[in-house]
């Protein structure tokens, strides 16, 4: 499987939505960007996409939208608490910061990930 190399629009949409959290760590995952908390992924970069961890409702809801998707890495194998921010939304940075936050929010209530 190839693995697409990160876009660099993406990367700069993901970086503008950062909050200023010194919780929040920026490394590779999947060669491409993401953000963790605790140890745990709640934003990243695949490709051209940005992708959100949401608890059900806030994946139900932005499901919604014209564009969003759950996220699959690898086709046909997806990772259900992950959702791909539509591309349109790269003109409402605005819009995409209040996702990335109400991930850090959720993500980061959960328990921190041991380290290996």
């Amino acid at each position: 499987m190839k693995v697409p190399s990160s876009y660099r629009e993406a990367e700069e949409l993901l970086d503008s939505a950062l909050p200023s959290d010194p919780r929040v760590k920026v490394k590779a995952m999947f060669g491409n960007k993401a953000a963790f908390v605790n140890g745990n992924m709640f934003v990243g970069v695949y490709g051209n996409d940005v992708f959100v961890r949401l608890p059900e409702a806030g994946r139900k809801e932005l499901l919604r939208e014209k564009g969003a998707s759950v996220f699959e890495a690898m086709k046909g194998r997806a990772m259900k608490e992950y959702v791909v921010i539509p591309r349109l939304w790269k003109n409402r940075p605005e819009t995409v910061k209040v996702w990335v936050s109400t991930s850090l929010v959720w993500v980061g209530g959960m328990p921190a990930k041991a380290k290996n």
